[in-house]
Order: C-alpha cells, then sequence, then structure tokens
C-alpha cells in the first residue's frame, strides 16, 4: 500500500511538533519544516525515532526559501498539507507596533498562501489533495465581543478568507479547504492557563482533517468539530 504524504509547517514546538508525532505513529511520510531545524531537538529526536520523517528548513515568511523547498521536492506527491506555523503579536487601542503587525499579516495569511499556491503540484501529485491552515477563533469576526488583540485577529481574520476564496478556486482541481480553531492550547503561545493539552487538541484535528472531503470542503471548525461563525 502506498505511504502516504503530509506537509507540515512550523514543526519545531507545540501543535506542529505532536502533528508530526501523531502522523509519523500513523506510518504517514511527514514532511516537517521549521525555521532553524539544527536547534529543534524534539523533533531531530522523532525524526531517529521515526525513519519516515523528514525535516527541512523553512522560514515561512522567505517567498524564496519557499519555493526553493518546492523545487527541491519537484517529484513529491502530497496528500495533506497543514499550514501551522503562526506567530502572535498584539496591540491594545492607541499602541501601534506597525511592524509587528505587517511580520503577522506576512506569517500568519500570505505564507500559507504562498506555500498553498508553491506546493499546488505536489497536492495534484497526492490522492487526498487536502489543505488546511490552523486559525484561531480570534479571527472570528462574530465571536469578537471584547475588542483589543488588533494585530493578531485581523492576520487570522484575513487568513480565514484567504482559505474561503481557496475553497473555490481549489475546488476545480478536486482539493478541499479546512480552517481549524485547535482551542485555547497549553502551548508557549496559548500559555499554562489554557484550557486543553496540545495532544487533546491535535487529536480532535486529525478526526477533523480525516473527515474532510469535497463535500464538507471550506468549513470554519474548531479541533472537536463545532463550527465557527466567520
Amino acid at each position: 500500500m502506498e505511504q502516504s504524504t503530509v506537509f507540515i509547517t512550523g514543526c519545531n514546538r507545540g501543535l506542529g511538533l505532536k502533528f508530526v508525532e501523531a502522523y509519523a505513529k500513523q506510518d504517514w511520510h511527514v514532511i516537517a519544516t521549521c525555521r532553524n531545524p539544527q536547534d529543534a531537538k524534539e523533533l531531530n529526536l522523532l525524526a531517529q525515532e521515526y525513519p519516515s520523517i523528514a525535516i527541512y528548513p523553512l522560514e515561512v515568511e522567505n517567498s524564496e526559501q519557499i519555493k526553493h523547498l518546492a523545487d527541491h521536492l519537484n517529484f513529491e506527491a502530497i496528500d495533506i498539507l497543514i499550514n501551522n506555523a503562526g506567530i502572535y503579536r498584539s496591540c491594545t487601542l492607541g499602541n501601534l507596533d506597525k511592524k509587528a503587525w505587517l511580520e503577522s499579516f506576512a506569517i500568519n495569511t500570505i505564507a500559507p498562501y504562498e506555500i498553498v499556491i508553491s506546493f499546488l503540484p505536489h497536492l495534484h501529485r497526492g490522492n487526498q489533495k487536502k489543505v488546511v491552515s490552523i486559525t484561531s477563533k480570534m479571527g472570528s469576526i462574530d465571536d469578537n465581543t471584547s475588542g483589543g488583540s488588533y494585530i493578531y485577529r485581523t492576520s487570522k481574520s484575513a487568513l480565514n478568507s484567504m482559505m474561503r476564496s481557496l475553497q473555490y478556486d481549489l475546488a476545480n482541481d478536486g482539493i478541499a479547504t479546512l480552517t481549524l480553531h485547535p482551542g485555547w492550547v497549553k502551548t508557549d503561545m496559548g500559555g499554562l492557563g489554557a484550557w486543553i493539552s496540545a495532544d487533546e487538541s491535535v487529536n480532535g484535528m486529525l478526526k477533523q482533517i480525516a473527515k474532510l472531503n469535497l463535500s464538507n470542503s471550506g468549513n470554519y471548525v474548531d479541533y472537536a468539530g463545532k463550527k465557527i461563525n466567520w
């Protein structure tokens, strides 16, 4: 039986690392990317345990690096592409950090788009043909009842909008899309006060990804499958 392949960004820690471990345990070929593989101790230990894991350097905000990696992996077939890499920057009313805002859009919004476009040929060669982006409920305009967090909210809202457009633009290619909120997770980004563990979040998201097909493409849901209003 042919081995399935998943491509994941931001794999050095948190949810990305858990995604790598979970798919490797299911005997998937895992293409794991992160900014500095040489410093990703836990990821490298996983790769020693599971030979199906291949690690590549990728700064997602670097367009040339994205194109170079796509060219390097030219003959790979990718079944599932998971845009997991992200950054949390925030600001309150009247406290603008323009550089941080632009950086967040580059990493949280533009990079996932560029990655999908660069790896479209690889997805065409795959059997499952799924594009997944890890977002946040904070990107929901409907759910914003407290204000603040201007940088993070807007970058994730833009990601959600981008994924909604991809739903329609990729449908003719047979590629399904899913926009996933992982929940409030106990990671470096989520903090110790978060509600769920990374294992619980990833296990739930794996189920949502497994259920993804063209008939339910374009959904915005959380790790438990609950729909979120845009």
